[in-house]
C-alpha cells in the first residue's frame, strides 16, 4: 500500500502535517474530509514510514474514552457469545450514536470483510484507537482471547480515565477561585477605587500611605492593563512554545515533579500509570519492548519517558529493566526492587499490578491533601486581597474628622 505525506487545518487552523499508508489519494482525501479537515497538500512518499493514521491524531473527531470503553465492553461480549467480528461490528455501528465513530465502526467493517485483521481495522484510526489499543487486540487475535483481551483494554482505560479525572477534579476548584479572585480584583482597582478617589478629593486633606499607594496601584492598573493583558497573553503563547520543544518539554516536566505537593501526586500519577499499563500489556501478551515503547510514549512525562526508553534499550542489549530505573532516580526504591523481584521471580506482571493498586490509593490521599491544603490557601488568598483593599479603602474615614 502507497505512502503519502499530508497537510491539513484543523476546525481552529492549526496546521498539522504526517505521513500515513492508504489504498489511493483519493480514499485519503476521502478519509481527511470526513473528519472535517481543510486539506493544503496530500503527496505520494515512497519509503514513508506509516500505519494508517497512526502518527497523525484529528481533534476534531476524537472519540471519547467512556465511548470506546462501552464499545470494547460490548464487543467483547458479542465475541464471547460466538459471534463473529464483522457482524458485531454490523451490529455496533447500528445502535452508536456519535456519528463519527459509527463511520469509523462502518470503516472498519468494511476492511475486515475484505481480509484484514481487527487491529489492522483499528490502527487505521488513531483518533479513536492508540497504539495500546491495536496492539493488545493484536495479542488477543494471536492468542484467540480477543473476547478476554477486550475486556481488560475497556478496564485499564476506565482506570487510567479515573486517575485522570481525580488529578482534574482536584485542580479545577482552586484554579477557578484563584481566577476569580484576580477579576474581582481587577474590577475592584479599576472601577470601584477610581470612584473613591473622587471622594476623597472632594473631602481633601492627606491620605494614609496604604490608600494612596491602592490609589497608584490603580492608575496604574487602569492605564495599564492592555499592555499587561498583552504581555500575559505573549507569555503563555511564548511560554507554550518553548514546552512544544523537547528541551522545554523536559525542564517543564522537571520543574513540575520538583514542586511541592503537585510534584508528588504527579510523580505517583506517573507511577501509577506506568505500572498498570505495562502489568496489562504484558498480561495480554504484548511483547516486553513493544510495551515499553507504547509505556513511554503514554507516560505524560517526558522525565519517565526517557526512564523507560533506557529501559527498553537495556532489555535489547540483555539486561534487565530495574537498573536503568534505578539509575534514573525518578522511580521510588520501593517500586525498582519490586520490579527487580518480579522479574527473577517471573511475576513481573503481578508486581506490576500491586504497584499500580498501590499507588493508585496512594493518589487518592495525595488528591484529597492537595484539596484540603489549596482550599484554604486560596480563600485565605482572596480575603487578603479583597479585604486590603477595603481596609485601605476605609483608612480615611477613620480619620474623617480631620478630613473634613
Amino acid at each position: 500500500m502507497p505512502s503519502f505525506t499530508f497537510v491539513v487545518k484543523d476546525k481552529k487552523g492549526k496546521t498539522l502535517t504526517g505521513t500515513v499508508e492508504a489504498e489511493s489519494r483519493n480514499v485519503l482525501l476521502e478519509q481527511l474530509w470526513k473528519q472535517q479537515l481543510t486539506v493544503l497538500s496530500v503527496n505520494e512518499a515512497a519509503g514513508a514510514d506509516g500505519r494508517g493514521l497512526s502518527k497523525f491524531k484529528m481533534g476534531p473527531s476524537k472519540i471519547r474514552l467512556n465511548q470506546l470503553v462501552i464499545f470494547s465492553r460490548q464487543l467483547a461480549t458479542l465475541i464471547e457469545s460466538g459471534i463473529s467480528v464483522v457482524p458485531a461490528l454490523a451490529i455496533l455501528s447500528d445502535q452508536i450514536e456519535d456519528k463519527n465513530f459509527q463511520k469509523i465502526l462502518i470503516r472498519m467493517k468494511e476492511e475486515v470483510e475484505s481480509g484484514s485483521n481487527l487491529s489492522e481495522a483499528a490502527a487505521k484510526f488513531p483518533q479513536a484507537f492508540s497504539d495500546l489499543y491495536c496492539n493488545m487486540i493484536q495479542a488477543g487475535e494471536s492468542s484467540g482471547q480477543l473476547d478476554v483481551i477486550l475486556d481488560r483494554v475497556a478496564s485499564y482505560l476506565e482506570k487510567t480515565g479515573a486517575l485522570q479525572r481525580k488529578v482534574t477534579s482536584s485542580l479545577i476548584y482552586p484554579a477557578f477561585v484563584t481566577l476569580l479572585a484576580f477579576g474581582i480584583t481587577a474590577f475592584l482597582l479599576i472601577v470601584i477605587v477610581p470612584k473613591f478617589r473622587d471622594i476623597f478629593v472632594t473631602l481633601g486633606g492627606g491620605l494614609p500611605k496604604p490608600t494612596q499607594m491602592l490609589l497608584d496601584v490603580s492608575d496604574l492598573v487602569k492605564s495599564y492593563w492592555v499592555i499587561g493583558l498583552i504581555l500575559i497573553i505573549v507569555g503563555v503563547v511564548v511560554g507554550k512554545m518553548y514546552i512544544a520543544t523537547p528541551g522545554g518539554r523536559l525542564n517543564f516536566d522537571k520543574l513540575i515533579l520538583k514542586t511541592p505537593v503537585l510534584g508528588s501526586l504527579m510523580r505517583k500519577v506517573a507511577i501509577a500509570r506506568f505500572s498498570q499499563t505495562l502489568s496489562t500489556l504484558s498480561k495480554s501478551g504484548v511483547p516486553i519492548l513493544t510495551a515499553l515503547d507504547i509505556v513511554a510514549k503514554t507516560s505524560g512525562n517526558r522525565v519517565i519517558e526517557l526512564a523507560v526508553s533506557a529501559s527498553r534499550a537495556s532489555i535489547r542489549e540483555g539486561e534487565n529493566i530495574s537498573t536503568p530505573l534505578t539509575q534514573s532516580k525518578v522511580f521510588p526504591v520501593m517500586v525498582t526492587r519490586m520490579i527487580a523481584v518480579g522479574e527473577k521471580t517471573g511475576e513481573l506482571e503481578k508486581m506490576l499490578a500491586k504497584i499500580a493498586e498501590f499507588y493508585e490509593s496512594e493518589v487518592d490521599a495525595a488528591v484529597t491533601a492537595l484539596t484540603s491544603l489549596i482550599e484554604p490557601l486560596v480563600i485565605a488568598l482572596l480575603g487578603i486581597m479583597i479585604g486590603g483593599i477595603a481596609v485601605c479603602l476605609l483608612l480615611p474615614v477613620f480619620n474623617l474628622s480631620s478630613l473634613v
